[in-house]
C-alpha cells in the first residue's frame, strides 16, 4: 500500500478570485490532465478550478458546509478544505485506519466518478483524503 500526495483542496466563497490569485501570483497553470469527473448530482454541485505546479494539483472548490449533511457523511471535505493522497490499495489503508482506531467517512464515488474516496481527521482536525482510482 503506497501513498502519494495527489492534491491540496482549498475551499472558498469565490473560486474565480482564488483561481486568478494562484495563477497570477504564484504562476500555477490551469490543470487539464487527469482531472476528476465531478458527480454534481450526488451531494456537491459547487464550482471547482484546477491548477498545478506541474507535479501537484490544487483543487480550488466552492465552499459547501451542507455537503456532508446531503450525503450522510460526518466528514465534509468541502467545508474548509483537505489534503489528498492517492493509494494503490484503499482496502488495506482502511484496514490500517481501523487497526489504529481512526474513524473515517467512506464517500465511495459520491463526489468523483472513478475515485473511491475516504476522509478522516488528523489530531488537530485537519481533513485528509485518501483515494484509489478505479482499476488502479
Amino acid at each position: 500500500m503506497k501513498l502519494k500526495l495527489h492534491h491540496i483542496n482549498l475551499c472558498t466563497e469565490n473560486v474565480e478570485r482564488m483561481d486568478d490569485f494562484y495563477r497570477s501570483i504564484l504562476g500555477l497553470e490551469e490543470e487539464k490532465e487527469g482531472l476528476p469527473v465531478l458527480e454534481k448530482k450526488k451531494g456537491y454541485a459547487g464550482d471547482v478550478a484546477f491548477v498545478s505546479d506541474g507535479a501537484i494539483q490544487m483543487h480550488l472548490a466552492q465552499k459547501d458546509v451542507g455537503a456532508g449533511f446531503r450525503t450522510g457523511h460526518i466528514v465534509n471535505p468541502v467545508e474548509r478544505g483537505h489534503i489528498a493522497y492517492r493509494t494503490d490499495d484503499l482496502a488495506a489503508f482502511k484496514a490500517h485506519l481501523e487497526a489504529q482506531g481512526i474513524p473515517y467517512s467512506d464517500w465511495g464515488e459520491k463526489a468523483v466518478a472513478g475515485w473511491h474516496q475516504i476522509f478522516f481527521y488528523d489530531p488537530d482536525g485537519n481533513i485528509i483524503e485518501v483515494h484509489q482510482v478505479d482499476g488502479a
